[in-house]
This record gives structure tokens, sequence and C-alpha cells, in this order.
């Protein structure tokens, strides 16, 4: 079985890093509550990790709550404990099964590590597109290589994924800029 150079596919792998990035952004807190922030979070329950949207109820009653309604009593410490261990810094207050997250102002000094963090986000991304380019890259070499591409060809292509990595890298750049905005805004 021979492989192919498929372009689309290269662009579809670059995209789905450049998502990936968007979802990890769009948990990073701003200050304001949102579902988003917890959904990431996995709890140890029954036996596996399972995301904490499947043993518990997420709502935002006011801008700086976040309220999460476990569904089995016996889950509520072990979902409690997913929450303290985040990276996100909240202190979960337990009322029977409903876990509520306060979401304090943001100071300059916790507004700088958000920053941070969404920057190791955005690293991440760009790593993740550059893997798919060498992938690429080494699937147009082994080509050429078996005598299935000529080098005319071998370079036209190798151009093409590199400008869709350099149009890849610019969109988690685009997404890294808005959101260092949205952080760092009073």
């Amino acid at each position: 079985m021979s492989q192919t150079f498929d372009l689309a596919d290269i662009k579809r792998r670059m995209q789905g890093a450049v998502q990936a990035l968007r979802h990890d952004l769009g948990s990073l807190r701003t200050g304001r509550a949102s579902a988003s922030l917890v959904e990431p979070i996995t709890v140890d329950a029954y036996g596996a990790a399972m995301p904490i949207n499947q043993v518990a109820t997420i709502s935002v009653p006011e801008p700086r709550l976040i309220s999460v309604q476990v569904w089995d009593r016996s889950m509520v410490a072990a979902v409690e404990k997913a929450l303290r261990e985040s990276d996100l810094g909240l202190n979960p207050q337990t009322e029977g099964q409903v876990i509520r997250l306060r979401i304090p102002e943001m100071n300059e000094q916790r507004r700088k590590e958000m920053v941070k963090v969404a920057h190791k986000y955005a690293e991440e991304a760009r790593i993740a597109v550059r893997h798919v380019r060498r992938d690429g890259l080494d699937l147009l070499k082994k080509l050429e290589k078996d005598g299935e591409m000529s080098q005319d060809e071998h370079a036209r292509h190798a151009d093409q994924v590199q400008k869709a990595t350099d149009q890849a890298v610019a969109e988690v750049d685009q997404a890294l800029a808005a959101k260092e905005k949205e952080i760092m805004q009073v």
C-alpha cells in the first residue's frame, strides 16, 4: 500500500491544534465566571478519570460565582478535591451536594500568571503544528525517495506545507493576543 500526500489532511490536523488551543484558552479565567472554566477538570469517579460535567451540573448563577451540583452524594468529596487541585486557584465551598466557586477579582500578579499559562498553551499548539509539518515533510521525502514523486513536486508540496504551517502559527498568535488582551483588561 503506497501512501499519498494529502495537503487537506495536513491543514485539518493543524486546525485541530488551533481549535485545541482555543478550547484551552477558553478555560482560562479572566475575572468572569464561566462554565468552561471547570469543564477541562477531570474527577476520579467510579475508578476512572471522568470529566466533571459527567458527574455534576455546572451553572453560573452570578457573574462571579460558579455552582457545581454533584449528582451522586458519594462523589462530592472527589469533585471538591479535583476542583481544589486544579490550577485555577479557586477555593471550593461545599454545602450538601452543591459546591460553590467564588471568582475573586484578579490582581495584576494573577493576571500576569494567567498570561504565562496562555503563552504555555500557545507554545504547545505551535509545537503540535510543527509536528504535523514534520510528518508532512517526512512523507514527501519518503515519496520522493521511493520514486513516486519528482523533486519539483516535492519542492512545490513542501512549500505548500510551509505556507499552511505559517498560517496555523499566525492563527495561534492571533488567539493568544486576543486572550492576553482580554486577561489584562481591568
